[in-house]
């Protein structure tokens, strides 16, 4: 029995039928996925509210050997779980590799941290020495993490284990296309021993289920599309439930005069196709310095001719197919339309239908202007648009012309003006000489994006954080500083005046 198979044979039913998911590679039928119903999702809600009160009740220890647990099954399984996120989401092995790592570094950081990030801490009185002020945090409740079809393990596990850690309960929604991911998750988490009801996957389509999802959430956490995540900030905004949203990119790639340039060409496979460009931290405008723009252009498309695409399910290939049938009539509409426009195509621009039917080549095109949708639509799919600058203020301007701030990237071997060019951009994160990993992989640090890429952050201890409540404890000792002692009212006005100056000097 395949792997597929196997999990196919314990997926839980629900009341609203099934969905069929096709295999990217083949569009060969793959496994039913459970259609779950607003009323389903409302039971859910109620399993995890009443499972959480048990959860936070556990010391923190409890839970991190629990979740320590979980990461070490997925590391046993992890050949499993690369042949599941291959065949689901018809990725690159290699691709399948940074999902699992995502989920397996940021958890194992939070794991190791957990202890002391969630640690009451002190703070200071109103009145020193008289006054002891604690702050505890508490968790949220009932966390709904909403995971995208492209990276369904990095975000489902990467926001649920920190989200599990603080003592909440979460109810995964993965899409449809790549829930086989997440329903394995699923089994590894109970093979852990995590109690039922503590973490639920729910499966359906967002119109059947999403306003029930957000209405029984006390926290969301969303990582999709900027219009949908609008739609989430709503909805959660009208209960006063909080939310973070990672939401789309538009990310520049800056490359200076002085910049290694067969490094920065070098880096073009991974910074603008991994995943076949289905990743909302690649680089889909390439800002190129004109004296340089020829000899970048022909060393790219050198590199990019040189990857290999397939449905291999090993480490032979360097890029799979795109995942959906709608990915694919969008990439070859945005490509076709900027070609009318009068962009011009130097390699790519052509599905490959000789390797599957969801394959499209890697397409790096120059040209592409305004009138053309590529120019500011985020594409998510393996094109790339190249255009030239002469001085860093147009180039700034450029990279800042966009509704998104998510990543960046500046390419030049002096660091130090790399840096200062890198505080100008609007963008949640900006790495120099890398494209996107440097940042994102630094898991002390937020990650999260500016403008309409989304609110909040995630990784470090804000990513902790946001699934808590803080609550402040104060202890008064002696007489309050509310209580006149027995004094006039105007004699003790005048007291607390001074008291108040007093105290303005010392918290200096």
């Amino acid at each position: 029995m395949s792997i597929v198979e196997e999990l196919a044979a314990h997926i839980p039913t629900a009341r609203g039928g099934v969905w069929e998911l096709t295999a990217p590679f083949t569009g060969a039928p793959l496994a039913q996925i459970p259609q779950f119903t607003a009323e389903d999702v409302e039971l859910a809600c109620t399993r995890a509210r009443s499972a959480q009160v048990q959860w936070a009740r556990r010391s923190i220890l409890e839970r991190r050997a629990l979740i320590s647990r979980i990461l070490e099954l997925l590391q046993e399984h992890r050949a499993a779980l690369f042949d599941i996120l291959q065949l689901e989401g018809g990725k690159a092995r290699i691709d399948a590799v940074s999902d699992y790592g995502e989920a397996m570094l940021s958890g194992s950081w939070y794991a190791r941290r957990v202890e002391r990030l969630l640690r009451a801490g002190s703070h200071a009185g109103a009145i020193p020495g008289l006054t002891t002020t604690t702050e505890i945090l508490h968790p949220k409740g009932v966390v709904v993490v909403i995971a995208p079809w492209n990276a369904p393990i990095a975000i489902g596990a990467g926001d649920s284990i920190p989200a599990l850690l603080a003592g909440n309960a979460v109810i995964l929604k993965p899409d449809n296309q790549t829930a086989l991911s997440t329903l394995f998750l699923r089994r590894i988490a109970a093979a852990a021993g995590l109690p039922a009801g503590v973490f639920q996957v729910i499966t359906g389509e967002p119109a059947e289920i999403g306003d029930a999802l957000i209405d029984g959430a006390d926290y969301v956490a969303f990582t999709g599309s900027t219009a949908t995540g609008r739609k989430i900030a709503a909805r959660a905004g009208e209960r006063l439930t909080g939310c973070s949203l990672e939401l789309g990119g538009k990310n520049p790639m800056i490359v200076l005069p002085d910049a290694d340039l067969d490094r920065a060409a070098s880096a073009l496979p991974r910074a603008s196709f991994a995943n076949a460009g289905q990743v909302c931290l690649t680089a889909e405008r390439l800002y190129v310095h004109t004296s340089i723009l020829e000899e970048f252009i022909d060393l790219a498309g050198r590199k990019t001719h040189a990857m290999r695409l397939g449905a291999s399910m090993d480490f032979e290939c360097d890029m799979g197919s795109l995942t959906t049938p709608s990915g694919l009539r969008r990439t070859s509409d945005y490509v076709e339309q900027a070609k009318v426009s009068g962009a011009q195509v130097h390699i790519g621009g052509r599905a490959r239908p000789d390797l599957g039917p969801l394959f499209y080549e890697p397409t790096i095109m120059s040209g592409v202007t305004s009138d053309a949708d590529l120019h500011t639509a985020e594409v998510f799919g393996p094109i790339v648009s190249v255009y030239g600058f002469d001085t860093e203020d147009e180039v700034i301007d450029l990279a800042n012309s966009t509704q998104y701030g998510l990543s960046a990237s500046v390419w030049t071997r002096d660091i130090k003006q790399g840096a200062k060019l890198a505080a100008r951009i609007d963008a949640g994160a900006v790495n120099i000489n890398d494209a996107y990993t440097a940042a994102f992989a630094s898991h002390a640090a937020p990650s999260g994006g500016m403008k309409a890429s989304g609110l909040g952050r995630r990784h470090g201890v804000a990513g902790l954080l946001r699934y808590t409540e803080s609550q402040v404890v104060a202890v008064q000792r002696l007489a309050s500083p509310d209580s006149r002692l027995g004094l006039p009212r105007s004699v003790h006005g005048r007291l607390m005046g001074t008291v108040i100056d007093v105290l303005t000097r010392v918290r200096r």
